[in-house]
Formats: structure tokens, C-alpha cells, sequence
């Protein structure tokens, strides 16, 4: 694994976006195993995956999907069904080339597809996406990328290979290919209100989907149809959710934090079943940069409360909305038209693959990623942590998931009592025990 601090990724990274004034690569050729067509497969089956499908469809290059992948067979087969409803032809997935499993991944991976899209539960993604680089593959990878520090490190390593062998690795991040956003972020970049001295990023909002278990399940199949309620596999809210809003507040200072503290419980989350769910419903984190900067950050599910997904920076000049609005002696608004992000990074990516270029949003994608898991980490410990002290020693949540089966004990597993073990502040140790 490379030594990734936070400052040497700062001074030495490479990282390519179409739209933000860095270079892309250019490729010899992108049509792996001499198909003139981008051809998918698409690991993870649910709503983010086939969506993200459907929307590599509605971009003006010659895409097929030829396989799909999923850990339940019917979801893999319902998704097939739908994409079938909106792409027509551009479907030509057969029952072979169907995989359910935990394991499936890596048969999707090993088909004559040249573009992944990994949209899986984030604690199952650094292996898939190690995968995928290994077999030379080209990766479309949904936010966050990992759950924990062992996993971002393990990203990170993939990253450095991906860009030795010129693979595209997109990341749904999207609010980087909205106009909106890139426009004003390259004004706040060119001082339009001056120094950021703070940022304020929210993501509150209602609530979340919930499955109920099923009589005849295990509990692997129960955690991995219920992920987004255990911590190994979602990350918890501030994971999962805001980091869209944390990866805006690091853009704009161009730079990540040092360390964290922060708080958070969860007394409204399945009204306090622990029998349901593991993870928070709210966290408040104070991150600090190396200037001593500040970034405040708001993460909740409540329903019937106050609800705000968006950001504000705070300027020596002025300040701005990042969503297109900057107050103050440069004041501005953006007035041209900015498609959804969501569609806008399938134009980008396929645009690019098809004119033989190729960018790379892997390090700032794992970096966000671990930027939110230092603020789940500062809220479940309630202590101050520092960022390259949790990258290098952070604990492992998710091991690697081909060592189980559906039939196998998860990570996390429920007490005698049926309650998920809940993070306690002042007793939760965030890092790795010291071996003896």
C-alpha cells in the first residue's frame, strides 16, 4: 500500500476531471478486445445502478450493456428487465451472462465488457474496483468508494495502477460536471470572494428506505438487502449521503482537512431499535484544514425537521452558494443551463471514451470518501482525530467479502438481546488494536 498522507496526495496528485481546466490522457484505443463500442457491465443491481445504465444509454456513443451482476439473482434479473424497457437493443444480456452472488462481480468483470459501472454497497468496493484494474477494465465507480481507512488505502493503491495502464475511472461525484457548480467553483478559485476562511455543508433530510426481514433469510441476506442500516457496508449516513456536500467544501478550498471532531447519536433512527439499524441519524463535525480553516458540517435524517442538502462558503470578499450565486463586490449568478449532474457525467465519460480519452477521479473520490469516514470516526469516538493518524491505523469495518457467503456470519452480527452493536462515544476506539 503507498504511504498516502493527506498533504502528499495534495503535492503530487495527477488526477484528471473533464471541466476543470485538468488535462485528460490520451488513449490508443478504447475499444477493448476490438469491439468499436463501449460495452457494459454493471455490478449492483438497485436504483443508482440502473439508473446510471439508463443514463449511459441516453449519450450519443455506441454503448451496450452485456452483463450485469448482483448479490440476489432476482435483482439482477429485474434490473435486466427495466434497461431492456429503455434501451431496447442496446440490452444483450442472456441468462450466462447473469451472475448473482457475492462473488458475481468478478464474472461480470471477466466478460468482453470494456466499462464497469460498480455501483454496489460502498464496504463491498475497494476489492470490486481492484478487480476491475487488475483485469485492465475501464470504471465508471458510484460514491463513496469504502467504508474504512484499510479500504481507502486499498483504493488508492488501484488508483496508482489504474493510471499506469490509462484506465478511465469516473466517479459519481456528480456535482463536478454540473455547470453550475464548476463555473462558480473556478470563480471562487480565481478569488472571487477572496480567502475561504469557512464552509458550511449540509445534508438533513427525512429519512431512508428500510427492508424488513424476511422469514427465510439469513443474516447475510438480510444485512446485504438492508445494507444502508449497518455501519461495515454503508458507512453510516455521513458516508453514504453527505459526502456529496463534504467533497464541495474540499473543492473549494482545494485541499483536505487535518483533523476532525465531532458528535452524533442516533434517537430517532427506527425509534431507537437497535434490533433494526445500526447507524446514526444525525452528526455535527468540526473539520480543520492546515490553515487553520474551518468546515462545518451537518448530517441528518428527521423527518419533519428542518431540511437542507447544500453548501456556503464564507470569503475574506464575499461569499457563495456553490450551486451557481456569489454576494458581495464580484456579485454574481449563474444564468446558463446546467443539466442534472447524474446524466451530465455519462455525456462526459462516454464522450471521452469514445474520442479516445480518458480522465481519472479516482484519488479525489477516495479522498472525499475518507474525509467523511474521519467525521463518522470523530462522532462514534467522540474524540479529535487526525486525518493521516486514521488513514494509516483506522480500523477495519468490512473484510474482504470473498471470504463469505450468504450463508456466512456477517461482520456485525446482533447480541443475545437481537441489538446491532450501536458506536458508544468515549468507549468506541477507532483505531486497529496495537498487535502484541
Amino acid at each position: 500500500m503507498p504511504n498516502t498522507t493527506r498533504r502528499n496526495f495534495l503535492v503530487t496528485s495527477s488526477t484528471a476531471l473533464v471541466g476543470t481546466g485538468l488535462s485528460a490522457s490520451m488513449i490508443p484505443n478504447v475499444h477493448v478486445g476490438g469491439h468499436d463500442e463501449v460495452r457494459v457491465a454493471l455490478i449492483g443491481c438497485g436504483g443508482r445502478g440502473t439508473g446510471a445504465v439508463a443514463q449511459i444509454f441516453n449519450t450519443a456513443g455506441a454503448t451496450k450493456l452485456v452483463a450485469v451482476a448482483d448479490a440476489f439473482r432476482h435483482k439482477a434479473e429485474g434490473a435486466v428487465a427495466s434497461l431492456k424497457a429503455h434501451g431496447g437493443a442496446k440490452v444483450e444480456v442472456t441468462a450466462d451472462s447473469t451472475f448473482s452472488g457475492l462473488d458475481a462481480y468478478k464474472h461480470a468483470i471477466d466478460s468482453d465488457a470494456n466499462l464497469i459501472v460498480i455501483a454496489t454497497p460502498p464496504g463491498f468496493k475497494p476489492q470490486q474496483f481492484e478487480y476491475a484494474v487488475k483485469q485492465g477494465k475501464h470504471i465508471f465507480m458510484e460514491k463513496p468508494v469504502a467504508t474504512d481507512a484499510p479500504g481507502i488505502r486499498r483504493v488508492l493503491a488501484a488508483v496508482r495502477e489504474s493510471e499506469k495502464k490509462k484506465l478511465m475511472v469516473g466517479i459519481g461525484l456528480q456535482r463536478r460536471h454540473e455547470p453550475k457548480y464548476m463555473e462558480t467553483m473556478q470563480r471562487v478559485h480565481d478569488g472571487a470572494i477572496g480567502d475561504v476562511i469557512l464552509s458550511r455543508v449540509y445534508w438533513n433530510g427525512g429519512g431512508i428506505w428500510y427492508r424488513k426481514r424476511k422469514p427465510d433469510m439469513t443474516e447475510m441476506e438480510f444485512q446485504c438487502n438492508n445494507w444502508y442500516h449497518f455501519n461495515w457496508i454503508c458507512g453510516d449516513q455521513i458516508v453514504e449521503q453527505h459526502i456529496h456536500n463534504l467533497d464541495v467544501g474540499c473543492w473549494a478550498k482545494n485541499a483536505y482537512p487535518v483533523k476532525c471532531n465531532g458528535m452524533g447519536g442516533r434517537e430517532m433512527r427506527m425509534g431507537g431499535d437497535a434490533t433494526k439499524s445500526q447507524i446514526n441519524d444525525h452528526t455535527f463535525c468540526e473539520y480543520t484544514f492546515a490553515d487553520g480553516t474551518k468546515m462545518y458540517s451537518q448530517g441528518r435524517h428527521l423527518r419533519n425537521g428542518w431540511n437542507n442538502v447544500g453548501e456556503s462558503l464564507h470569503g475574506t470578499l464575499g461569499t457563495a452558494t456553490p450551486s451557481g450565486r456569489i454576494q458581495g463586490p464580484n456579485a454574481w449568478n449563474f444564468k446558463g443551463r446546467s443539466p442534472g449532474g447524474h446524466q451530465q457525467e455519462q455525456h462526459d465519460l462516454i464522450d471521452a471514451l469514445t474520442r479516445g480519452e480518458i480522465y481519472n477521479e479516482g484519488e479525489y473520490g477516495a479522498m472525499s470518501t475518507f474525509t467523511a469516514i474521519l467525521g463518522r470516526e470523530a462522532c462514534y469516538s467522540g474524540k479529535e482525530l487526525r486525518w493521516d493518524d486514521l488513514l494509516q491505523r483506522g480500523r477495519n469495518l468490512a473484510p474482504d467479502i470473498d471470504t463469505f457467503s450468504m450463508d456466512s456470519a456477517p461482520p456485525t452480527v446482533p447480541g443475545k438481546d437481537g441489538r446491532y452493536p450501536v458506536p458508544v462515544p468515549g468507549k468506541y476506539n477507532p483505531f486497529e488494536p496495537k498487535k502484541k
